[in-house]
């Protein structure tokens, strides 16, 4: 239970900073100001705010996280006419100007001044208006200036050079995009981790790598570097032909054609039927040398992808439940690995990385996927759409993925409790 709990949440946190980090970096490059990146949901445990701005949060719950950026979806600071604040006010220039402004009940700043709120822009013209100790007064706002939000979060303010909307299409396909490429490049590197902690990757010649003892292989008298040039007189010349052959013997006995030492011999072998498949007990060589094992790891990840990919086209053509896995699948996945030691577990998250990488860019709105069809409908119309029609599709993603979540969520407890 305990490894189960760290190794999910060791691989989800991985997946989900790297995922992100990717939004994030991108996100500046494209002059968007990102407010906070937040590993984790609920309430905040640890916050930091590094030079440019950006607060950046670990909280409670280790699932998910996201990267807040500058004018995206419901991004804004709303205050109330009337609204208590209080203004920390910097006089180091030749006029007054607001550095930070607080309109939580959670902080008290020093040296702050009270006001009412009754005016202010914080996006074009910088400024907040209000009552201070019975008279209207009005103070610019720096552009830089931080306000700190009823639940106690600070963030940057955002004027409008450095909102979402404001950056070039471009900077925002690629911030957009940069989410699911960080998940690939993750399940590269840790496909190629897995081969070199392995010693290796499979080879497809049809020479034996290793006999395992008590097996019918070890009782035939195989053994290491053998070549099986045929099984039963059809010719065997990769490793995949070996497998086809052992496996579609129906438990009967198999006459292999070897090479050993350089002269040929016939071995009568009786397949035993091992996980479910009909086997001999020998493994494949392995390819050991360094750029075997790095080539080995994009193979892999390759692989993966693929078969992820065909995956997601027979959801689409054939939509079940049953193909699909919320948290608790991916916990019970998790408990699998850890039992399988850290190369499963590398395994498991380079897996799992691929997989969110694809699934984020379906093109549903609120997903990646789905925020790049709307940058390039704004690349084609040469203008954005309105904030109010991309927050009406943001909602009716955001409303279908919880429906979603809520059902896939529910379907793996019955698979759990219901076998």
């Amino acid at each position: 239970m305990f490894e189960t709990l760290i190794t999910f949440i060791f691989v989800f946190g991985v997946i989900v900073v790297v995922h992100e980090y990717g939004h994030l970096w991108w996100a500046k490059r494209a002059g968007i100001l990102v407010r906070e990146f937040s590993v984790g949901m609920g309430p905040k445990i640890f916050t930091h705010q590094a030079k440019d701005g950006t607060f950046y949060t670990i909280r409670i719950l280790p699932v998910g996280g996201y990267v807040r950026m500058a004018g995206w979806g419901e991004d804004k600071t709303e205050i109330k006419k009337g609204q208590p604040a209080s203004l920390v006010v910097s006089t180091d220039t030749d006029l007054p100007i607001v550095k930070r402004i607080n309109l939580s009940e959670r902080v008290a700043l020093e040296n702050s001044v009270p006001m009412l709120v009754t005016n202010y822009d914080f996006e074009d013209d910088l400024y907040i208006e209000g009552e201070v100790f019975g008279e209207i007064k009005r103070y610019s706002v720096d552009h830089d200036a931080t306000i700190i939000e009823e639940d106690g979060t600070e963030v940057r303010i955002a004027p409008r050079d450095v909102q979402y909307q404001s950056a070039s299409v471009i900077g925002k396909i690629l911030t957009n995009f940069a989410g699911p490429l960080n998940n690939f490049i993750l399940g590269v590197v840790a496909f190629i981790i897995v081969t070199f902690m392995q010693g290796g990757v499979a080879s497809q010649v049809n020479n034996i790598g290793q006999v395992q003892e008590n097996t019918p292989a070890y009782v035939a008298g195989l053994k290491a570097h053998d070549e099986i040039k045929a099984v039963n007189g059809t010719m065997t010349s990769t490793w995949n032909d070996v497998v086809k052959q052992i496996q579609s013997s129906d438990g009967k006995k198999l006459n292999l054609t070897i090479v050993r030492s350089g002269q040929e011999k016939i071995v009568e072998v009786q397949p035993k039927k091992m996980n479910g498949a009909y086997r001999l007990g020998i493994t494949q060589t392995l390819k050991t040398g360094f750029w075997d094992k790095i080539t080995g790891g994009f193979t892999q990840a390759g692989q993966m992808f693929t078969l992820i990919l065909r995956a997601l086209q027979d959801l689409i053509t054939r939509p079940s439940l049953n193909d699909l896995g919320g948290p608790v699948a991916i916990y019970q996945m998790s408990g699998q690995a850890a039992q399988g030691g850290l190369v499963m577990i590398i395994y498991f998250l380079g897996m799992l990385s691929i997989n969110l990488g694809l699934v984020n860019l379906v093109p549903i709105p609120v997903l990646d996927g789905g925020k790049i069809v709307l940058n390039l409908i704004e690349a084609v119309r040469g203008k954005p759409l309105s904030q109010e029609k991309e927050s009406i599709i943001t909602m009716i993603g955001v409303v279908f993925m919880f429906a979603l979540f809520i059902a896939v969520t529910w379907n793996d407890i019955m698979r759990l409790f219901i076998k």
